[in-house]
């Protein structure tokens, strides 16, 4: 479908401060002040901020995680009759992390013109300020909450040779600190950044094992985010165990009645490993009699 809109409805994703008001960029503030329709995910946290920086909007429309489905066709009918809608969130760049995916998609696939106002994000300011490199990096949002969705993306993590920037809670920070010291070895550095642009801005950078000991003895506050360093030069995707103290571990399962296909799965969950990669380093690709690799 062409880019080109059926009429002049447009969508205009606004990035608003993470923090700090003074972020706010002349332009997004004109786009926020011209919007015929302003989604956002709270109208009283977004109408206050609007006080604040003297905005009047025209409307104001909630469209949160629990209702952006719902909303779709009421904001599709508002392109259609070519108003200019404008798309926010609480705090950063709407649909990443946050509400707006859904809605952005929408407008695009029924030929509305989509743009965008850029603006503050949490992740990229976390990355330059971390120390881990920026060159090239991957984002992860917030890890699932339990489960095998959770363990395989913490072995991913572990095993990736770029930064990785993730949101975390303050009541859960500890809990994955442990979870990534646990598959990436507690010698990998992390930068915690918490409250970035607000009063009490801190980024705590050290090894895993000594955040997950400091956030325990120092309970965190705010708004969070992590940059957990790429594994080094060198080090197997399979972690911090050395290529023999995997092999040692599956043999001796073996010994002791397990299949080898079962045992590479019992070592891989044991230390969050990804499951191929303990099959390639303890039985060897396509080796003598190997089994097929566990999925």
């Amino acid at each position: 479908m062409s880019e080109a809109g059926p009429s002049e409805g447009e969508l205009v994703v606004i990035s608003t401060p993470i923090g700090n008001l003074g972020d706010l960029s002349p332009r997004a503030a004109a786009a926020l002040a011209g919007a015929d329709l302003l989604c956002c995910e709270d109208t009283r946290h977004t109408g206050l901020m609007l006080q604040r920086l003297a905005i009047r909007p025209r409307r104001l429309l909630s469209v949160h995680a629990h209702n952006e489905r719902q909303r779709i066709a009421q904001v599709l009918r508002e392109l259609e009759a070519g108003h200019r809608v404008a798309l926010v969130t609480d705090a950063g760049t709407p649909a990443v992390s946050d509400p707006g995916e859904r809605l952005v998609l929408a407008a695009i696939d029924a030929g509305f013109k989509v743009t965008a106002v850029p603006g503050p994000s949490a992740a990229v300011m976390a990355l330059t300020l971390a120390g881990a490199g920026v060159g090239r990096w991957a984002f992860e949002g917030f890890l699932p909450r339990r489960g095998a969705e959770r363990a395989a993306r913490i072995r991913e993590i572990a095993g990736s040779a770029k930064p990785v920037v993730l949101y975390e809670s303050p009541q859960r920070l500890v809990a994955t600190l442990v979870e990534l010291s646990s598959a990436c070895g507690g010698e990998r550095r992390v930068a915690v950044c918490r409250e970035l642009t607000k009063l009490h801005e801190e980024v705590v950078r050290l090894p895993l094992a000594e955040a997950a000991r400091h956030f325990t003895n120092t309970a965190p506050l705010g708004e969070i985010t992590l940059v957990v360093h790429p594994r080094p030069a060198g080090e197997t995707e399979a972690g911090r165990l050395s290529d023999g103290e995997l092999r040692a571990e599956v043999d001796s399962l073996v010994r002791k009645g397990s299949s080898r296909r079962d045992a590479v799965s019992i070592v891989a969950d044991r230390h969050l490993l990804a499951r191929r990669a303990v099959y390639d380093v303890a039985v060897g690709p396509g080796g003598p009699g190997a089994p097929p690799p566990p999925r």
